[in-house]
């Protein structure tokens, strides 16, 4: 997920849409069932994701100028249609989710035939059986997202200097 309105600057490249990395809001991973393997590949790839370095800049206005926002922490998470254990959302879920920082994090995630987890505030997962995994997903995410608000005034002068190298 990325921000349109305040990241406008996207273009294609090699078949890929480019971003810049603070528009970035939330990146998942969706594959077919949840198994060990899975949640260790989607750590492994928000982490890369939350490495990236990204700017924020003052906004100037008309009455003067706003100090720069803080960066606020990409969500990360795992969708999926099954699971490879059983039960689909028991302790071996758990065992995998545990991260060893908090760049490889999941902080949500759905396996639509069993329910959602989600990393809460003390960073302890609430795993929930749900009878409609995929709303009650949606509905958290947008809460989620609700929390972060807008991304930072980016500076494209840092992504300027790359065009000379």
């Amino acid at each position: 997920m990325f921000d349109r309105q305040y990241s406008p600057f996207i273009f294609h490249f090699g078949g890929q849409i480019i971003i810049p990395a603070e528009s970035v809001y939330a990146v998942f991973e969706a594959k077919q069932a949840i198994n060990a393997s899975q949640v260790a590949y989607a750590q492994q790839k928000a982490a890369s994701v939350r490495r990236l370095h990204r700017t924020s800049l003052p906004i100037p206005h008309a009455g003067g100028t706003y100090s720069a926002k803080p960066l606020t922490p990409i969500l990360a998470g795992l969708l999926t249609f099954e699971s490879d254990w059983n039960p689909g959302l028991g302790q071996p879920l758990r065992d995998a989710l545990s991260a060893e920082s908090t760049d490889n994090r999941l902080d949500l995630g759905c396996v639509a035939a069993h329910g959602v987890f989600g990393c809460d505030a003390g960073d302890r997962y609430i795993i929930t059986p749900q009878g409609k995994p995929a709303t009650a997903f949606l509905l958290e995410l947008i809460a989620r997202l609700q929390g972060i608000a807008t991304v930072p005034m980016i500076d494209v002068r840092a992504y300027a200097k790359w065009l000379a190298v």
